[in-house]
């Protein structure tokens, strides 16, 4: 969008997501995203229904991507982006929450049938460093999780 071109809210499709770091002793959780053009390691995590809270999705999406039950333990912080032209034909803004949390139970395993996640797993940190690119979800999480001690 050019400067001089202000949207309103109602101009634009919003995408409201949620993303979980979790870190402990076998590493980072991380999933896989199976996007075509974008397939790659990303936060466990994804899109907020409707009629959930913020946290509610996000512990859905955990245990749908990894097959943890989780419990959420901080906001890390919010990032967004903006597309001139979104899937619908709209201009289009990405929201992503990121939460810390922590596994409270279950096993590793996806869910999700059909998703846009193929498999999740424990990757240590410095394989983590080395495999994803500096504007990822996942570099946001890791960035806001070491600010925060």
């Amino acid at each position: 969008m050019s400067a001089e071109h202000h949207l309103e809210f109602y101009e634009y499709e919003t995408r409201l997501a949620a993303y979980a770091v979790i870190i402990d002793e076998r590493g980072m959780l991380l999933s896989w995203f199976n996007h075509p053009k974008r397939a790659g390691w990303s936060l466990p995590g994804g899109g907020v229904d409707f009629e959930e809270t913020v946290e509610q999705g996000l512990v859905r999406e955990i245990y749908e991507e990894t097959g943890y039950h989780a419990e959420i333990t901080g906001l890390l912080t919010v990032t967004s982006s903006t597309w001139p032209t979104g899937d619908r034909g709209r201009p289009f803004k990405a929201v992503r929450v990121i939460f810390s949390a922590r596994v409270v139970g279950g096993e590793l395993g996806t869910i999700e049938v059909g998703g846009s996640t193929d498999h999740a797993d424990w990757l240590p940190l410095a394989e983590v460093e080395a495999a994803v690119p500096p504007t990822s979800t996942v570099r946001a999480g890791l960035d806001a999780w070491r600010a925060a001690g």
